[in-house]
């Protein structure tokens, strides 16, 4: 088949086209971008190359297969990436989609530049199951591509529609996932097939929405409003990280923290008040520059990229706003993955530490926090990046050994006047230690004066000046140069040697 200019032209306009315009007006009217405008949105202007734009071109009505596969570049760095386009099949998978995924990670992994999905599909077209589904460059080697992939390039995705079945473990495999509000979902079985399996009856939403995700499973990290919001995470996110694991994060122009922060000011003497750590991030970074992931989710746990001077840090911060900031399975899980994406792009480590330590009790329990939260300490512990653990008021049992405390070779342990480093707090260590004898005092004042000498006690046992002495921190720093501190402190840890353990890998407590 010979094809003249004009002729071409017909077919390449009717391959960018995607699916009947029904398809497209119904989409418009969920708010819902084509896949073409958000790659466009994306990228910086006149940089998309496209690959495979003809596959499937001598079938009917399915352009492109369903998939914008090519290479761009976004804020100047080079990226690859791919866009499922639901006017067509509902942005379903045939064997061409399949392969031209496969390409374009294996593309991205073997150019050393991140990859990004924008995601919007039905899942597999059971139609075409034994082209997509069982064979060696079938739906399965995506995902044996994203796992290759991870922490040698950033992969980032952005949910605009469903991510059905198989297809959800796209998102599941990136790094952070970005969800627009009303129309995204991510789930294995849809609300039909679950009512038919198990007699529950549900709803997509319910199941597997992007509120669902973000806030309680943990599988979402940003929610967002509006799909340009969702966009503008990939962009953003894309600009703490570099391009591969071999090379430096990317410095920006330094800005000085925000002038009216008054860090001393934000935490309170007593430990039972709790403060935001968010605030206390905010003011302690270049200003504007902290970029929360997981907000909505285990928020005891607040963990995001900021600046410091100009470069790139990852930080991990008790919140005593939530759950007092008391260490729960999900945000072991959370500080788990967050401090092993940090250790694979080389973004150096902040622990702001005020933990009363690791949840007890018998629902935690049975949910197995002993073994998440040796998840947790294994990530710290393997961690070669710089990390710096700043005990900002307390840091009490197995939470101190979490936050990177002086065993897991932090390059600097730094605690502020108000810091307290102990297996447990007084109040708790003097009943444990002392709860006959204070049941045995009749006497309600002489009870008191009892339990507030004990506490006194316990309180110079721990006094931070003796565990300075003892060289258990290695510097006691007043709030308002705790930043200076640690610009100086990341600089002079930057090029450490990052050899951890002379093995393939460890078998994580998972």
């Amino acid at each position: 088949m010979t094809l003249d200019g004009e002729a071409l032209e017909q077919l390449r306009k009717r391959a960018k086209a995607g699916g009947a315009d029904k398809y497209h007006a119904a989409n418009a009217a969920k708010g819902k971008l084509f896949a073409r405008e958000r790659v466009a949105y994306l990228v910086d202007e006149g940089s998309f190359v496209e690959d495979g734009l003809y596959a499937n071109a001598m079938a009917e009505g399915l352009p492109a297969d369903g998939v914008v596969t090519g290479t761009a570049t976004i804020d100047g760095r080079p990226v690859c990436l791919m866009a499922n386009d639901s006017t067509v099949k509902a942005g379903s998978w045939g064997a061409r989609t399949v392969e031209k995924i496969i390409r374009i990670i294996e593309r991205a992994y073997s150019t050393s530049v991140p990859m990004v999905y924008l995601v919007d599909s039905a899942g597999a077209r059971i139609t075409d199951q034994v082209d997509l589904f069982p064979g060696r460059r079938g739906a399965g080697k995506i995902f044996w591509n994203q796992v290759r992939a991870s922490g040698s390039i950033p992969q980032v995705c952005a949910l605009f529609g469903p991510s059905a079945a198989g297809g959800a473990y796209i998102p599941a495999f990136c790094d952070v996932v970005a969800m627009v509000e009303g129309n995204a979902s991510m789930y294995l079985g849809s609300d039909r097939m679950v009512e038919m399996v198990t007699g529950e009856k549900t709803t997509l939403e319910a199941m597997g929405g992007a509120k669902v995700h973000c806030a309680e499973s943990g599988v979402g990290h940003f929610l967002c409003k509006t799909e340009n919001d969702a966009l503008d995470v990939v962009r953003t996110y894309l600009s703490y990280l570099p391009s591969n694991w071999q090379q430096e994060p990317p410095a920006a122009e330094a800005v000085d923290a925000p002038e009216k922060a008054d860090l001393a000011a934000l935490v309170p003497a007593s430990e039972r008040q709790a403060f935001d750590m968010r605030r206390y991030v905010k003011g302690l970074l270049d200003e504007g520059s902290f970029f929360e992931i997981q907000a909505l989710w285990a928020k005891e746990l607040t963990i995001g990229f900021g600046r410091l001077n100009g470069e790139v840090v990852g930080v991990v911060g008790n919140n005593s706003m939530f759950k007092g900031g008391v260490l729960f399975v999900d945000s072991a899980d959370k500080a788990t993955r967050f401090v092993q994406l940090c250790d694979a792009f080389n973004v150096p480590l902040l622990f702001l530490s005020d933990v009363p330590g690791f949840m007890v009790g018998s629902a935690v329990e049975k949910q197995g926090i002993i073994r998440h939260g040796a998840k947790m300490i294994t990530a710290i512990s393997e961690a070669t990046v710089p990390k710096i653990c700043v005990v900002v008021r307390k840091a009490y049992g197995a939470g101190l050994y979490a936050m990177a405390g002086p065993g897991f070779e932090p390059d600097a342990t730094i605690a502020l006047p108000t810091a307290k480093i102990a297996v447990m707090g007084a109040e708790a260590a003097v009943n444990a230690v002392y709860a006959n004898k204070i049941a045995a005092i009749e006497d309600e004042a002489e009870r008191a004066a009892f339990v507030a000498a004990k506490r006194e006690e316990y309180e110079r046992d721990i006094d931070i000046v003796r565990l300075a002495s003892e060289l258990v921190v290695d510097a006691i720093v007043e709030p308002h140069e705790l930043r200076a501190e640690l610009v100086r402190r990341f600089a002079a840890a930057r090029g450490k040697e990052r050899h951890f353990a002379k093995r393939r890998h460890g078998v994580t407590p998972v």
